[in-house]
């Protein structure tokens, strides 16, 4: 497929570096050798429960070691490399991206920002749309997907200091900016990406908008079960499970990111059960994610080392504030704030709660899909941020 969509826009600050995904067969060849080798646990009664409510089911975990003995790495690579992709430093770190530019010169800049355990995988899905139903010179928007600071071929984070989420906003605003964004940008987010577009929304001009479709844990107010709809009870249901079981990962990662990552960085099968669990928990389970899917990302988390480089949010708010951090007054969305509900995600936010966080002008309720929304409900997610960006977007 041709990549039509290379040109950098004319305004431009920086020409960054095009980039290709291309791993080393030494990489490959080790990674299949540590599969092959890797042990798994004897049989027990909590793995046997096939639904997962006591960890990962043993039936599950051997057919993906099998699946992935036989995964080709090299076909992957190749689709990703349909895309443009482009590398460029900034405070000394590489930064790492996926966009499809416009040619017109009215086009509204869009960036997608991920989550973990995601990566600009995520978005692939949401990107051929446009691709499929646009040329360069008709593309209404710029449509840039990061990779996040410290995740997969975006560089190393610094060892001799500590790196946040304020960091990672602040560069991702540079990057916007060089690319000739100054003027204005929409930013849109789930899961960590709500947590960093809400930062860019609330501190820094150049982004005009925020659109997310992940609020994550919100104090309710006095009134919190009053006038909710079915659909939002329901949410609040599934997010007060998850509270109770779906959360050990968090205080790992939050409290002892350190002795995980060393853990998750010896054994790739190992990485495949923490990252695949998610991957099988957090989406709607009328439409999981395949299976081909998330040996995709858990085998790019492994060749680029980004397990250890990429939970260092998690700190941030553990212990958790007595106010959680969307709810103070200094992440306030003022600008222009859109959201879209998942009825599956795995803390859905009433909108009365949600429009306590900034100024919700827009809202879009639907009915399936869990927590990554850009790979379950791609053309749903599409067509939310291209009405609210529409609705908001002011030259």
């Amino acid at each position: 497929m041709s990549l039509k969509f290379a040109t950098v826009p004319a305004g431009a600050k920086v020409q960054p570096k095009p980039f290709k995904v291309s791993i080393p067969d030494e990489q490959l060849e080790e990674l299949q050798t540590l599969i092959r080798l890797a042990k798994t646990a004897p049989p027990t009664y909590e793995g046997s429960q096939e639904d997962g409510r006591l960890g990962v089911p043993s039936s599950w975990l051997a057919n993906a070691k099998e699946e992935w003995k036989k995964f080709d790495w090299r076909e992957s690579e190749n689709e990703f490399n349909e895309f443009p992709q482009f590398t460029y430093e900034i405070e000394g770190l590489r930064m790492h991206f996926v966009a499809l530019f416009s040619e017109k010169e009215d086009a509204k800049p869009i960036a997608f920002l991920h989550g973990w355990p995601g990566s600009f995988l995520e978005f692939l899905p949401l990107l051929s749309l446009f691709r499929e139903k646009y040329e360069p010179t008709t593309l209404p928007y710029h449509l840039i997907v990061p990779s996040l600071p410290g995740y997969t071929f975006s560089s190393d984070l610094p060892a001799d200091r500590d790196f946040t989420s304020p960091d990672a906003a602040r560069i991702l605003n540079q990057l916007m900016v060089n690319l000739g964004f100054g003027n204005g940008y929409v930013v849109q987010g789930g899961d960590v990406g709500s947590k960093i577009g809400r930062i860019l929304g609330a501190k820094y001009d150049s982004c005009k908008a925020v659109h997310l479709n992940f609020a994550g844990k919100l104090n309710p107010p006095k009134d919190a079960t009053e006038d909710l709809s079915a659909v939002e009870q329901e949410g609040l249901k599934r997010a007060q499970w998850f509270g109770t079981y779906g959360t050990a990962y968090y205080f790992d990662h939050a409290t002892r990111p350190s002795t995980i990552s060393h853990i998750l960085s010896t054994n790739p099968v190992a990485l495949l059960i923490w990252i695949g669990e998610r991957f099988r928990d957090w989406p709607d389970k009328r439409n999981p994610v395949p299976l081909r899917t998330i040996l995709q990302e858990v085998t790019l988390y492994w060749l680029t080392d980004t397990f250890p480089r990429s939970i260092y949010t998690y700190r941030e708010t553990y212990p958790p504030p007595p106010v959680p951090p969307a709810q103070q007054p200094d992440q306030y969305i003022h600008k222009p704030f859109g959201f879209s509900y998942f009825p599956q995600e795995v803390i859905p936010a009433p909108r009365s709660w949600v429009e306590r966080t900034g100024n919700l002008v827009f809202w879009k309720e639907h009915t399936k899909g869990g927590h990554f929304a850009a790979l379950e409900c791609p053309q749903e997610l599409a067509d939310d941020i291209v009405e609210f960006v529409e609705q908001v977007w002011q030259q």
